[in-house]
């Protein structure tokens, strides 16, 4: 009978052991939890990244802190013309000279315009986000602002702007001017400025722009002949150097320091997000690479 006890004692441990070694070759045992990614560690004073499809964060540091922004302001210059009525982007734009000596006054990033040339609307676009020409922002605040002078033009068009992000549901913003250069009031959030431009990269103009490492735009003289510009190259350099960049746009000052607004699609899935108040141009790419590594990791 002890006999009989043991075999049965036998028996049950080797179909267990049968059973478990078929679970094995066959991946239903349950596998050991994946290590949880590291939270990256940044320069800037701000950060916040989201998923770009469903909005939901995956990173934030003083996500809703205003600070100025700098030239990352070009993305709601940007969002403001591309949203107007019966908008033709080959509609002309005559450079004024006050254009130019509004560059030279502010010490401004310029797209170089000449004063006299005719130029397109798209390329002032190009001329925007690329080298991020206050120029260029200053000639599209002109063109698409109402008012009977220049002056109210222009404050008509930061208060589109303005409007503009009331209507996003930017409560942490405030635009002063067209360009960044602001005095004083001009500000938003990482968070913010993440949102803003998850929207603005809904527009196809908008996408094409701001993934082009270079431009090249051919304008109209004064005398009616046709001019080539020297190549307008993005000061966003994660375009050449992370896979999978798609933009957006830098912006520095002495009060913004080192900013950036980026996007990468990866796998189907796109990360955006933005770092404020870096501490200098390599480090704010820098940043932005550890914050778009940690977001496809943890965006699911």
């Amino acid at each position: 009978m002890i006999n009989g006890i043991k075999g049965i004692r036998i028996r049950r441990a080797a179909a267990v052991a049968v059973t478990a070694g078929a679970m094995l070759a066959t991946g239903a045992l349950t596998a050991a939890p994946a290590q949880a990614v590291a939270t990256p560690t940044i320069a800037a004073k701000g950060g916040y990244v989201m998923n770009n499809a469903t909005g939901k964060s995956l990173y934030s540091k003083a996500a809703d802190t205003k600070r100025s922004t700098g030239s990352t302001t070009k993305i709601m210059t940007a969002k403001v013309v591309l949203s107007q009525a019966n908008l033709n982007l080959d509609s002309k734009v005559t450079i004024q000279m006050a254009y130019s000596d509004y560059i030279v006054s502010k010490n401004a990033s310029s797209a170089r315009l000449i004063v006299g040339d005719k130029v397109t609307v798209r390329q002032l676009l190009y001329g925007l986000m690329l080298p991020s020409g206050c120029d260029a922002a200053y000639a599209l605040a002109d063109k698409f602002g109402t008012g009977t002078t220049r002056a109210k033009r222009v404050a008509n068009f930061i208060g589109k702007m303005n409007t503009t992000a009331k209507s996003l549901g930017l409560k942490n913003t405030h635009f002063d001017s067209f360009d960044g250069i602001g005095s004083g009031s001009n500000y938003s959030t990482p968070r913010d400025l993440t949102k803003l431009a998850s929207n603005a990269m809904k527009n196809s103009t908008f996408r094409t722009v701001v993934k082009a490492k270079s431009y090249t735009a051919k304008t109209v003289t004064k005398t009616g002949g046709t001019r080539t510009m020297a190549a307008w190259t993005n000061t966003n350099t994660l375009l050449g150097s992370y896979s999978g960049t798609i933009g957006v746009k830098t912006g520095s000052g002495p009060e913004a320091k080192y900013c950036l607004v980026f996007a990468a699609t990866r796998n189907g899935k796109t990360v955006i997000g933005t770092v404020l108040a870096s501490t200098s141009a390599t480090v704010r790419s820098t940043d932005a690479t550890k914050l778009l590594n940690y977001g496809f990791a943890t965006a699911g």
